[in-house]
């Protein structure tokens, strides 16, 4: 399966946007970041692809990775 488009939360002027990397429509628009992370994590998973949370001044504060990672942790838990 393809990996499809990185996830990212984005500041929105009705709250919280879920974008798919590239887009310049948002995939949902949420009143609370943690709903909108809640919906991008969704997306991502189903897609095998990435989430990038950004905090309120646009740069990356977080993220998540539901794909073949190329640098999986060592560390066997």
């Amino acid at each position: 399966m393809a990996k499809g488009k990185n996830q990212h939360v984005v500041k929105h002027p009705d709250g919280w946007a879920v974008k798919g990397e590239g887009n310049s429509k948002a995939t949902k628009v949420t009143s609370t970041q943690a709903q909108a992370i809640e919906k991008a994590e969704n997306i991502a998973r189903n897609q095998k692809s990435d989430t990038k949370i950004h905090g309120e001044n646009g740069k990356i504060r977080a993220g998540n990775s539901y794909g073949n990672d190329p640098c999986p942790p060592k560390d066997k838990k």
